[in-house]
């Protein structure tokens, strides 16, 4: 059989690799989708159905909920079909390499979805990958979950440029990916870590070279002041050593009630889930009336449809 023809592959990697047109078209996609569905049940297929006969590879290397379940609805919703791996049922498992694995996969499905904490190795299946790669996941950033938070803040808040977030606590994957939206799509953002979690020397060097208006710190008061959106996550994540150091290093920076009240008073809370309670937050937050986590996790179906139809080449 012959080699597939070259033609131009869409990944989505990182919020930093695209402008802020792409951006907020990808975020305008996501909002009518989520508009359109509006009063259907769960199990019904959208009216329009652009992925018709596409199937879409899943491969996880740990435990996911909101990952494996919005990219899987959303595939089905848009007339596609999944297919879900892990990495200890394939030859991965075995010492083939990922670029092998890239080459053979590609032969078979439309796209890849993967959610696996090396980053290095994402970029080494994409390179390799002849159909379009999805980071769901890495250690160093979380695209789709950032992707589905600014929907949400934009749902909740209008447009998002020009305006003040506030992150307090680790400076992990998903913060990352809130800077690069942030520098891109022209937000001002301001970071509260402990020195010792601050943001990692090449996050911050990405920052001066773009231009961006974040500020890394460590007082989450002064984060907050006046911040018209709230984010925290957990303080040990898959792959984190030490949880006991983690723990005592980010008590100060636990969004209660007094946290919230530096913040705007129609401040919005943000949490990507799963959370902590009474550890990064607390329940009078998260279960609070400024919090926006349930539509922050539904909007992931969303936005993972327009990254889908972006990615097809059905833009």
């Amino acid at each position: 059989m012959n080699a597939p023809a070259e033609r131009t592959v869409r990944h989505f990697l990182d919020i930093a690799d695209f402008d802020a047109v792409t951006l907020q078209a990808l975020i305008a996609e996501a909002r009518r989708r989520k508009q359109a569905r509006a009063g259907l049940p769960h199990g019904v297929a959208d009216s329009d159905r652009p992925l018709d006969g596409r199937v879409l590879a899943m491969i996880f290397d740990k435990q996911s909920t909101r990952t494996r379940i919005s990219f899987d609805v959303a595939m089905r919703q848009l007339g596609g079909t999944t297919i879900m791996l892990t990495g200890s049922e394939m030859q991965l498992a075995r010492e083939e390499t990922i670029a092998d694995t890239a080459r053979v996969i590609s032969r078979y499905v439309d796209a890849v979805m993967i959610r696996l904490l090396d980053h290095e190795m994402v970029l080494d299946l994409a390179a390799n990958a002849t159909v379009p790669v999805i980071n769901g996941l890495t250690k160093l950033s979380h695209p789709c979950q950032v992707l589905a938070d600014l929907v949400t803040f934009e749902e909740h808040k209008g447009p998002i440029k020009g305006r003040l977030v506030a992150w307090s606590g680790d400076s992990n994957n998903t913060l990352a990916s809130w800077v690069h939206a942030a520098v891109r799509l022209g937000f001002s953002l301001r970071v509260a870590s402990p020195p010792e979690l601050s943001a990692r020397p090449a996050l911050r060097e990405w920052v001066k070279a773009n231009g961006g208006d974040v500020r890394f710190g460590d007082d989450p008061q002064k984060a907050v002041a006046g911040a018209e959106c709230v984010i925290s996550d957990a303080w040990v994540s898959m792959g984190d050593e030490d949880s006991t150091k983690r723990h005592n290093l980010l008590k100060a920076y636990q969004v209660n009630s007094r946290l919230m009240s530096g913040a705007a008073k129609d401040a919005i809370f943000m949490h990507c889930l799963p959370a902590h309670r009474g550890e990064e937050v607390t329940d009078e937050v998260i279960d609070g009336p400024q919090s926006v986590v349930w539509d922050e996790a539904e909007n992931r179906l969303h936005a993972q449809k327009a990254i889908l139809k972006w990615c097809l080449g059905k833009s």
